[in-house]
């Protein structure tokens, strides 16, 4: 460091900073006192959160919380701050899009659009059946989907999915013949991943020793004819999209990289070699506090692993890959989601990725339209350019919370880690199903806090908009494209050496011809499904938009009790709580008298009373009664009865909504009651 950087350094730490001397030095214990009085006596210690995993969140971090030299330098072992010591001026990471559309010739030009549009790599999400990606089943289609793109100028990334998803070294035999001569120059990451195929599927082709002694010759293979290439990803994304915790997340990330590791030295590559053969990706939720924290531990992580299989210098290094979460998407009032991955973005550029891919914000509804894309890379485009988050090398670096929380995120999953290394590592783990009930728990929990709110779904679950615009997405005829790509017959398979396959996709094989078939010596496991926490709500919203359709929109009417300054409160939570089922209000105030003169002309079946807990003691019960006489049906109550529950039950209250009920449990008996779905 140059001799000025290191007064300033010395004049930092000891507070001599003018600025700094200008104040008076603050006395916690007083800052305590004005806290507690401020929440009214209650003790600060209960402002404390917990992540999914448990993992307190205070709500002050302190410089007792960590030593100021702790996390290391940027570019430095352990590599806490992340494998660079300055960024790329123009690039301070990789901004990578997603090109999934089933036609090859369409998805080359979508390729070309989003290099012209400002990023810098692209992922080929391939599938052979067209449902999850691009159809492409001979070097013939991806050689179409690459036309005009040069491989040392922007890199290239493959993922198989669907139907192609335990076909990650076939594909990679078509994408290297593909590529044909620019190899040598070629950026590509080949992202063989047989162990997150079985996590994803529950299936492999051969047994899980088999496979990844496939994948690592691949590997050992590749690395003379693909210099820049990484060979295979260590991907983290199954445990998140399932509902996992950012633990379990952890955990499953560092020990898939080393049992990667493990089987490419055994392939005969040194520690140095495996480590930058693999590439470390990982899902970016909203919450960027804990995601960027995330980012850190799984650097920690991994650098404590790199260092016992002996790897030295950068090699030690992640090269990490964050994509927004596909879990926290909606398909409803999806305009939200463009906020959510700008959050999302924002922690992984500021937290340190060496990649970036945004999901388009219509990603739950269908393939994206051009807005879509153009948003998904531009939302990067704007966090470089202007909002410059990337001139800073670790921005959050020294920041109590960050480096506290992701030390304790750290120590949460090495133990897990190391759970999963006494089982005889991750693949095991998942062929015995351990790994997956922790997950599933985790999911369970997820689920269960979303039904009540706890966990929210901006635009679904909280603050549902029933008149929506929806936005525009590809519509493709994939029949006509399975057609096209209809597979070659007659042409032996191929041998398994990774240049046997490549000679054979060099003369036109396809990913048939490539492929084993399945047999019962494959490896099985419990496969971790994919969510996203609004699905339930929607799937209310869908059965409410058929019946609206139909003429007849499902309504609540919302029996408002004394003036507008006493039930306007209620009657607003009381609308929100049943639009997120589809259910629309139909709000009524008046006098004593009103319940029964306007009932029956609302056409509703379904009521709830909306007022003041003083103006429910002395008014809901003869409400309850009048509305029951008009005919309604299933009556609730908008708040906790308290004392006055078996009253309001007697008088035909069936059931009290407030804060902590279970929201979807409760809209599914609205449902019943509407018959909607019968």
């Amino acid at each position: 460091m140059p001799d000025g950087a290191d007064a300033f350094s010395e004049r930092f730490m000891a507070d001599n900073l003018p600025l700094s001397s200008d104040f008076a030095r603050g006395d916690e214990a007083k800052w305590l006192a004005l806290a507690e009085k401020a929440l009214e006596g209650v003790p600060l210690s209960k402002l404390t959160t917990k992540t999914e995993h448990g993992v307190p969140v205070k709500p002050l971090y302190r410089a007792p919380d960590w030593a100021p030299d702790a996390s290391g330098m940027p570019g430095m072992a352990p590599f806490i701050r992340g494998g660079r010591a300055v960024n790329d001026a123009y690039l301070p990471w990789d901004i990578r899009q997603i090109v999934s559309h089933p036609d090859p010739a369409i998805a080359g030009d979508q390729v070309m659009e989003a290099l012209e549009g400002g990023v810098s790599s692209i992922e080929l999400r391939v599938d052979a059946a067209g449902e999850h990606g691009v159809v492409a089943r001979s070097s013939v289609d991806i050689e179409r989907v690459l036309k005009g793109m040069k491989l040392d100028l922007a890199a290239l990334a493959l993922e198989a999915t669907g139907a192609s998803a335990t076909q990650g070294v076939e594909l990679a035999a078509l994408l290297a013949a593909a590529v044909g001569r620019q190899s040598t120059a070629a950026q590509v990451a080949f992202n063989v991943d047989p162990i997150g195929a079985l996590a994803r599927t529950g299936a492999l082709p051969g047994s899980t020793d088999e496979e990844m002694a496939q994948a690592a010759s691949f590997a050992r293979d590749v690395a003379g004819e693909f210099p820049k290439a990484t060979a295979l990803r260590a991907d983290s994304r199954p445990v998140h999209e399932a509902g996992g915790t950012e633990v379990q997340e952890l955990a499953y990330l560092v020990a898939s990289g080393a049992e990667y590791v493990r089987a490419l030295m055994t392939a005969g590559l040194t520690a140095d070699q495996a480590c930058s053969a693999i590439l470390f990706t990982v899902s970016m939720g909203a919450d960027f506090q804990v995601e960027m924290s995330k980012l850190r531990a799984a650097r920690r992580m991994w650098g404590r692993v790199a260092d016992a299989f002996g790897a030295k210098g950068a090699a030690a290094g992640m090269q990490l890959q964050a994509v927004t979460s596909r879990r926290m998407l909606t398909r409803r009032d999806p305009w939200v989601n463009i906020l959510r991955n700008t959050a999302a973005c924002f922690a992984a550029g500021v937290g340190g990725a060496d990649i970036v891919t945004v999901r388009a914000f219509t990603d739950a509804i269908g393939l994206p339209g051009k807005l879509a894309r153009r948003l998904a890379r531009n939302t990067q485009v704007i966090a470089q350019e202007e909002s410059s988050l990337g001139k800073v090398v670790d921005a959050p670096g020294g920041a109590w919370a960050m480096e506290k929380l992701g030390d304790d995120l750290t120590v949460a999953a090495w133990a897990l880690f190391q759970q999963v290394e006494r089982e005889g590592g991750l693949a095991k783990a998942l062929e015995t199903g351990g790994f997956q009930t922790g997950v599933a728990e985790a999911r369970g929990a997820r689920i269960k806090a979303a039904a009540k709110r706890k966990e929210l779904v901006t635009g679904v679950t909280d603050f549902p908009l029933l008149q929506e615009e929806v936005p525009s997405i590809e519509v493709v005829n994939l029949p006509a494209i399975v057609r096209r790509a209809a597979e070659a017959s007659g042409r032996a398979p191929a041998a398994r050496s990774w240049f046997s396959l490549k000679g054979a996709a060099q003369d036109r094989a396809t990913l048939a011809d490539l492929s084993r078939t399945s047999d019962d010596g494959g490896a099985e496991a419990e496969p971790l499904w994919p969510i996203r926490l609004a699905e339930p709500f929607e799937r209310l919203r869908d059965l409410a938009d058929q019946r609206t359709a139909a003429g007849r929109a499902p309504k609540i009417f919302l029996a408002a009790l004394g003036p507008m300054a006493e039930h306007t409160a209620r009657l607003q939570y009381a609308t929100n709580f049943f639009a997120a089922g589809g259910i629309g209000a139909v709000p009524s105030v008046g006098d004593a008298t009103w319940h029964e003169k306007t009932i029956g002309s609302s056409g509703c079946s379904l009521a709830c009373i909306c007022g003041s807990d003083k103006r429910y003691a002395t008014d809901a019960v003869e409400a309850a009664k009048a509305l029951k006489r008009a005919g309604v049906a299933r009556l609730y109550l908008a708040g906790k009865p308290g004392e006055l529950e078996a009253a309001l039950r007697e008088a035909g209250v069936d059931e009290f909504i407030h804060v902590g009920v279970d929201v979807l449990a409760s809209l599914e008996l609205a449902h019943a009651e509407l018959g909607l779905g019968s």
